[in-house]
């Protein structure tokens, strides 16, 4: 358990580290994600960003464990 949460620590750093060029590349921006700007509220939904972030850790994490 011990192993698995400090190879989750480290994809967190790894992703707050390159996050200043993952948004130049546009993720963060994606279609599918949702945005709702009012005069008082801002609402952002990634559901795509989601998905591909979700993907991206579920094979980080299989091979890892093989």
């Amino acid at each position: 358990m011990s192993r698995i949460l400090i190879i989750i620590g480290l994809i967190l750093v790894a992703v707050g580290v390159l996050w200043p060029w993952l948004a130049r590349i546009g993720f963060g921006r994606l279609p599918g994600d949702i945005m709702i700007v009012r005069e008082n509220f801002t609402i952002y939904i990634p559901i795509t960003s989601g998905v591909i972030f979700s993907v991206l850790l579920t094979a980080v994490l299989w091979l890892v464990s093989r």
